[in-house]
């Protein structure tokens, strides 16, 4: 029997990382999540507050973290991957402490220096933090973006040299973004343009995906434009999550939204991804 997946979502932690978390969950018809643990626009590491973060992790509830959004191990800025590095360490120990299943992390950008020194660079501050991760820890997942600038993955083929750089650590997960996805080029909303896109993933990177952020796109395929659209008013559409979700490489692979809106756009996009999952 084919495993089925969790769909979820971002949710917010107001009032704590479990009180508000599990409140947002249940708010939206959530059956996993994913969280920050810090600021997202910033490099503060802030720590979490013991009782949430027990009461987050006896839960049973499938949580994962989202490494803010400042972090890059291609920057050629001393300064931006020393604090690169002190950010992902510190969000891989908090997510072991909420019993996180993985961190997701931006796949980064060289920036002004070349695709090869940066990916160089990736490789000498990436391995340590792997290596780091202990037994139980959450895996470290990779999220390849849009592929506007200089950035190091963006397409499916981006993963081989990336997770190569990385020596294929067996920590190193990839969380796949279906609007960067399509905005890099992978014509999601194309017949067959799924089945190819994931076909080529599990080819390259069999048994890596480990998470999958589903948002539609505001913008035409192609377009290397980060902007999330809700499910089904975008230009993918919402058929092709339901071809995501019948496709064997995705079976039990959590589906997570990070769409537009507050908590009744965000339930209305999980009633729908679970009526195309269970349809």
């Amino acid at each position: 029997m084919t495993p089925t997946s969790l769909i979820g979502g971002h949710v917010l932690v107001t009032g704590g990382l479990a009180t508000g978390g599990l409140k947002y969950m249940a708010e939206i018809g959530a059956e996993m999540i994913q969280v920050f643990v810090t600021n997202p626009r910033a490099w503060a590491l802030a720590e979490g507050k013991p009782e949430e973060d027990a009461k987050l992790a006896e839960s049973g509830v499938e949580a994962y973290v989202h490494v803010p959004y400042l972090a890059n191990f291609g920057s050629p800025s001393p300064e931006t991957l020393a604090n690169s590095i002190a950010l992902v360490r510190h969000t891989l120990r908090r997510g072991a402490e909420i019993g996180a299943k993985g961190v997701v992390v931006h796949t980064g950008s060289a920036v002004t220096q070349s695709r090869d020194d940066a990916l160089r660079q990736v490789r000498e501050t990436l391995l340590p933090l792997l290596e780091e991760i202990p037994d139980g820890g959450p895996d470290l997942l990779l999220e390849p973006m849009a592929g506007q600038g200089a950035m190091l993955c963006a397409t499916v083929q981006d993963i081989e040299p990336y997770l190569a750089a990385l020596d294929w650590h067996p920590r190193a997960g990839i969380c796949l973004d279906t609007c960067h996805a399509f905005a890099a080029g992978h014509d999601l909303a194309a017949p067959g343009g799924v089945k190819e896109t994931f076909d080529a993933l599990h080819e390259i990177a069999p048994g890596r995906l480990k998470l999958i952020h589903a948002n539609d796109s505001k913008d035409v395929c192609g377009a290397k434009k980060d902007r999330h659209e809700n499910i089904g008013a975008g230009h993918i559409g919402a058929q092709p999550f339901a071809e995501l979700m019948r496709h064997p490489a995705v079976a039990g692979v959590p589906i997570c939204i990070e769409t537009p809106g507050k908590a009744p756009k965000h339930a209305e996009d999980i009633a729908l991804l679970k009526k195309l999952r269970d349809s």
